[in-house]
C-alpha cells in the first residue's frame, strides 16, 4: 500500500432520506444523486475524484436509531482480504466480509478495536 490517505468514502446513516438530503443540500449547497435502489435508499455527494476530494452517501437505514457511531469511513485497499485476515488479530472483528458493490468494486465492513464501524474499498 503506497503511503498516502487511505480515505476514500464515507456513508452516513440516517432515519429519513428525503429529510437528510433536504438538510445537506441546504448546508452545503450541493445536490445529490441517487444511487441503485438494489442497494437500499441511498444518494451520494457530489465530487471531484480527479482533484483528489473524497466521496460519500446518505444512506437510510431501517429501524434506524441515533447515537455517536452514524458515520463509517471507507479506506481504500488494494484488496479487502487481504486486510479482513489481519482484524482479528489485531482486536477487532468483520461484520460484512468482502462483497461485490458491481462496477465500483467491492467493500468489507469492520468494527475496530474501540468499537467503531470501518469500511474497506477496493476495485478487486
Amino acid at each position: 500500500m503506497k503511503n498516502v490517505n487511505p480515505v476514500c468514502w464515507f456513508d452516513i446513516h440516517v432515519a429519513n432520506l428525503d429529510r437528510a438530503k433536504k438538510f445537506y443540500a441546504a448546508v452545503f449547497n450541493i445536490e445529490f444523486t441517487d444511487l441503485p435502489i438494489e442497494w437500499g435508499k441511498q444518494c451520494f455527494f457530489p465530487s471531484n475524484y480527479e482533484g483528489g476530494n473524497i466521496s460519500g452517501a446518505l444512506v437510510e437505514k431501517e429501524d434506524f436509531i441515533p447515537t455517536g457511531n452514524n458515520t463509517v469511513v471507507y479506506f481504500e485497499t488494494e484488496d479487502c482480504i487481504a486486510e479482513e485476515q489481519r482484524i482479528e488479530k489485531a482486536g477487532g472483528k468483520v461484520v460484512q466480509p468482502k462483497m461485490s458493490i458491481g462496477e465500483f468494486g467491492f467493500v468489507s465492513v469492520f468494527i475496530d478495536s474501540e468499537g467503531n464501524t470501518i469500511g474497506l474499498h477496493s476495485r478487486k
